[in-house]
């Protein structure tokens, strides 16, 4: 186990980033087994150079390794990606397609490109004024499948609302700010569970209820992702009733994940239920979310240890061609708990973006 930083070498870390890099700009779904066909649209989720939610966590995750490397490497295959796609035309908008925008919205930041000006501006206020909404004004989960009529999911925290954020504050645009508090407002009054402090996959104001109930981990990960980052690109103060709320939530997730950890360092793909089997995009994003909220002092010291074994067990799972192993494929909303024991297990590109981003944050324990 990584009980500390000199168990692993930087060098070691930085050579499994280029790995993961390497495979996640060059991965394609060459055979077609992980097509999504929704009523003949058909949408590659697994490829690198399509526009969607597994290449937007991509393309964050090499950001992230961009800004604290400064590594023109990672930078090229970011702007190679928006050129190019630029050059297609952006796809129809949703929840997921809207993923890509966070990235694009810091390098707007960095860069002052003003011909990211447009696309920035339009879909932020597509999603402030023309995406569905469920009951209460939540943002619907709306993809290129089925509209998912008055559904919140944990992913749209993740995929929208973090971009509606930072468009919000680069453009002084206080209405998109105060749109994404409510938005993760909602999401916690719908989809944590008081019991644990870990979140359901779903809710549904059709029926009431969080469908199969399921702590699935992957959706628990997008949470301990997005609140730490929302913090940091509102730049909350201590003090700030919103700041403190979002920690109290984030810690009784972080509580009950150190609880329910696998002694690998993985996490089951449902959080609470040993049958299921062990998953390592989520534990990449537990990883990443944990180490970023002990190094801003969102939570206690004492979770190093949690994350230090989850990137031990998350590096074990990574091959000699940058592949991560141990990858659920896409899941949509389960009504029973077998469907997601169920899900088949593949390299995925999510699975190489989520390593990507928590390999950059543990460097910063190297400092």
């Amino acid at each position: 186990m990584i009980q500390n930083k000199t168990m692993i070498e930087r060098a070691e870390v930085i050579n499994y980033i280029n790995l993961l890099m390497d495979n996640l700009s060059q991965i394609k779904d060459n055979t077609g087994e992980f097509l999504l066909n929704f009523d003949g649209l058909v949408v590659d989720d697994k490829s690198w150079n399509v526009w969607n939610w597994p290449q937007g966590v991509g393309l964050y995750g090499i950001y992230k390794y961009w800004r604290r490397t400064n590594d023109q490497k990672a930078l090229t295959i970011i702007t190679d990606w928006f050129n190019a796609r630029f050059e297609e035309g952006v796809p129809p908008k949703n929840v997921n397609t809207m993923a890509p925008f966070l990235t694009l919205a810091y390098l707007y930041e960095d860069t002052k490109d003003k011909t990211f000006i447009p696309y920035l501006e339009d879909w932020a206020e597509w999603v402030m004024y023309d995406m569905p909404r469920t009951k209460e004004d939540g943002l619907q989960h709306m993809t290129y499948g089925p509209e998912n009529k008055n559904q919140l999911w944990d992913d749209t925290l993740m995929m929208t609302v973090l971009p509606l954020a930072k468009i919000g504050v680069l453009f002084n645009k206080p209405e998109y700010i105060e749109e994404a508090k409510k938005q993760f407002l909602i999401h916690i009054k719908y989809l944590s569970d008081r019991k644990t402090g870990l979140w359901f996959h779903g809710w549904t104001f059709e029926g009431n209820h969080n469908y199969a109930e399921a702590l699935w981990a992957r959706g628990n990960c997008w949470i301990t992702i997005a609140i730490p980052e929302i913090i940091e690109i509102l730049d909350l103060k201590k003090g700030d009733f919103f700041r403190e709320f979002l920690i109290d939530t984030l810690n009784r997730q972080v509580e009950s994940l150190a609880q329910y950890q696998h002694e690998s360092g993985l996490w089951h793909t449902l959080i609470d239920d040993k049958t299921s089997y062990l998953e390592a995009s989520a534990t990449a994003g537990f990883a990443y979310g944990i180490l970023k909220s002990i190094h801003k002092r969102y939570i206690s010291q004492d979770y190093k240890e949690v994350a230090y074994k989850a990137i031990q067990g998350l590096v074990n799972e990574i091959g000699d061609d940058g592949a991560v192993q141990k990858v659920s494929v896409g899941t949509g909303m389960g009504d029973t708990l077998d469907f997601y024991k169920e899900i088949k297990i593949t390299t995925m590109p999510y699975g190489q973006s989520l390593a990507v981003l928590s390999l950059s944050e543990f460097l910063h324990s190297y400092i």
